[in-house]
């Protein structure tokens, strides 16, 4: 967030105002109109940073703790060096995702960084989708399928942050259904989870996966927005998160248990 901007003087009482007049040719070199824009959007970024609802953030930030422990927990289960690797860095994206969110959301950043701080949280996305693919990927397919998927998947992931990184302005329409379809992915291999792990782990990945799109398209109509004073629809858009993870979380524990 920024504080409104504090009064300046007339341009008719600055020197500059008589040098940019008298050299308008000087003044459009230096405030060309892509500089403009980019000024533009900034500013209408932060003004919605400005009024962004009270309970903003807080929901990843009490989530941040309980993913830690829980993987930390996910991660002892597994049997076989690979399972605790692959826990392991389910854990470390889920704990990205949730603690720099929560960073991102709840402080009051100056504008560099706060700009660094969104690039990481869009960015966390893809890590936690390929995150939770990992653990069921290696622990539940066969070997030929399960590299093309791993490998896929994590090709996609770095893809799809650096997308993020260098074009932070892009529009939600274009970015938000590169996370569901890069989500949904499971689709080719949901007859090898199923024959693995199971009915439970496949309803898992299943409500999962259907809970982070409808959060998806959530976030990218804004829509519902309940109160934009204090839960408006980022927060529902937190809370089918929150909600998606959880119900992975256990799927991916069924699979940790089965071969533990």
């Amino acid at each position: 967030m920024t504080s409104p901007p504090s009064s300046a003087p007339s341009s008719h009482d600055s020197p500059s105002h008589d040098s940019a007049a008298a050299s308008p040719t000087a003044a459009a070199t230096s405030s060309p109109p892509h500089s403009a824009a980019a000024r533009l959007s900034a500013s209408a970024h932060s003004a919605a940073e400005a009024i962004k609802p009270k309970l903003r953030g807080w929901l990843h930030l009490g989530m941040f703790p309980a993913v830690l422990v829980s993987g930390m927990f996910l991660t002892a289960l597994a049997d076989s060096t690979r399972g605790r690797v692959a826990c392991a860095i389910y854990t470390l994206t889920a704990c990205l995702l949730f603690g720099v969110s929560a960073l991102y959301h709840r402080g009051d950043w100056s504008p560099r960084v706060n700009a660094v701080l969104r690039r990481l949280d869009h960015a966390n996305i893809f890590l936690i989708i390929a995150g939770t693919y990992t653990p069921l990927t290696i622990l539940l397919l066969p070997d030929g399928r399960r590299d093309v998927l791993l490998w896929g998947i994590w090709i996609a992931a770095g893809l799809g942050i650096a997308f993020r990184v260098f074009w932070v302005g892009a529009p939600r329409w274009l970015y938000t259904p590169c996370y569901i379809a890069m989500g949904w992915a499971a689709v080719f291999v949901l007859p090898d989870f199923m024959r693995q792990g199971g009915i439970g782990v496949m309803v898992c990945v299943i409500v999962g996966g259907v809970l982070y799109s409808a959060g998806g398209v959530i976030y990218g109509i804004k829509r519902p927005n309940p109160s934009p004073r204090w839960f408006g629809f980022h927060e529902v858009f937190h809370s089918f998160t929150l909600a998606a993870f959880a119900v992975h979380y256990v799927g991916i524990s069924l699979v940790a248990y089965q071969h533990a």
